[in-house]
């Protein structure tokens, strides 16, 4: 086979192909096989009739295209491997010359891999964000904790406040008519939590138990549910119960109860400790995503718009999928929030670009610097999903090579290692 290339636009790529006709005649002798098991020729059973009687009857072009999509594949992936081209896209195909005692001829029009021309990726001046840890921040850790622990108790009298749960039963009303999803009893709502629409929890602070009430509140303009947006609503509200939070006290037994420490001083180190930890890791992750961004701006890509098209679907199965491991239907997500999945599409197209560029940087960087995975890497690499699956490192490596993911590893491995290039050859603002 031959194979030759030329680039006819900025990402676009046109094959030249050429294959030769034993390869031809091989293609036209596994359609002849597979299509004679198809047809009836009086005098013979299905699959036993000669090929010169089958040609003669039939004519050598029936068996063209059943053969072409035998051998084009294969023939254009030779080529590419052969060239070394990045094709991005499926190609177009336009077959010049096919036939019995023929070479095959074909031209295939790929979009392919961008060229990256890189800026300045050394030397780039990112922030330290502070990791020191104050006492309030410790404080306020203790705080959520002692909210997480309070004990609800019924008030039996009074009104109810701001922090107080309370137990209702709501219909809302636009336009004097119900509308969809507005409706709910015994529903427990903490005042002040900010989950329901701007100013209805507000109206509830001071009412008692069995107290009835309208409640008027307007849906906010950016409101998910397209016939609601902007929209007056009246709710119709009884309250049934209020229950108050009794917080536990800050002091040793509290610290015993909530962790292993034996006293209150004890878990604060710990909390300032893990505190300190995630503020450390928040600031790397920071410096890491501002090195990317920074080298990514100062480079020149032009994107192919297929593969914009391709992470985005991407970007939009990953978030379907992390729908139904919370248990929702992505069907019922898109009705409930009032979206298709093409708006969710245009939304994330954006973050999709910013994607595919940060990649092809990376990748540019990594192959200007000579960056690769050892196979010291790659092994501690399936050692740690060994431990993480507990699975034996041999199962874990078959599994990737079985199903053509070990590139996949290799180049999460080069990805790592060329942000932390690009870190370690920063300097500090």
């Amino acid at each position: 086979m031959k194979a030759t290339w030329e680039k006819i636009e900025k990402n676009v790529a046109v094959l030249d192909i050429e294959v030769e006709e034993e390869k031809v005649a091989s293609a036209l002798d596994q359609a002849f096989k597979k299509i004679s098991k198809k047809v009836l020729v009086p005098g013979f059973r299905k699959g036993k009739v000669p090929r010169q009687i089958f040609e003669a009857k039939f004519g050598v072009e029936s068996l063209y295209q059943e053969a072409l999509d035998i051998i084009l594949p294969e023939a254009y992936m030779s080529a590419v491997q052969e060239t070394g081209i990045q094709p991005v896209d499926r190609p177009e195909v336009d077959v010049e010359q096919f036939g019995k005692g023929q070479t095959l001829k074909f031209k295939a029009k790929v979009t392919v891999r961008p060229e990256v021309e890189l800026g300045e990726y050394k030397g780039l001046e990112l922030e330290q964000a502070s990791v020191e840890v104050t006492a309030e921040e410790v404080n306020a850790e203790l705080e959520k904790l002692q909210q997480r622990h309070a004990e609800l108790v019924p008030v039996e009298e009074g009104a109810a406040q701001n922090g107080d749960v309370v137990v209702i039963d709501f219909e809302g009303f636009v336009d004097g008519e119900a509308f969809e999803g507005g409706k709910s009893e015994r529903y427990s709502l903490e005042l002040g939590s900010g989950s329901f629409i701007p100013g209805f929890e507000d109206q509830l602070v001071g009412m008692s138990k069995e107290e009835e009430k309208d409640i008027t509140v307007t849906f906010p303009e950016d409101y998910h549910a397209e016939q609601l947006k902007g929209k007056e609503a009246v709710f119709k509200v009884k309250l049934h119960d209020i229950k108050r939070k009794n917080l536990p006290e800050l002091d040793d037994e509290f610290a015993k109860d909530v962790s292993e420490f034996e006293t209150l001083d004890e878990f604060k180190a710990d909390l300032e400790k893990n505190l300190k930890e995630r503020k450390e890791n928040e600031a790397k992750r920071k410096r890491e995503n501002d090195a990317v961004e920074k080298a990514a701006a100062n480079a020149q890509v032009e994107i192919p718009a297929v593969m914009i098209d391709d992470e985005t679907e991407q970007m939009v199965r990953e978030f379907e999928n992390r729908l139904r491991m919370q248990g929702m239907n992505p069907q019922m997500y898109y009705q409930f929030s009032g979206q298709t999945q093409e708006d969710l599409k245009a939304q994330m197209r954006s973050d999709a670009e910013k994607r595919v560029r940060n990649s092809l940087v990376l990748d540019a960087i990594a192959k200007a610097e000579g960056i690769s995975a050892s196979e010291e890497e790659i092994n501690a690499e399936l050692e740690d999903l060994s431990k993480m699956y507990n699975r034996p490192v041999e199962e874990i490596r078959a599994i990737f090579a079985g199903n053509g993911n070990m590139n996949s590893l290799v180049q999460d491995i080069v990805v790592r290692k060329t942000i932390a290039f690009l870190v370690d050859n920063s300097k500090t603002a």
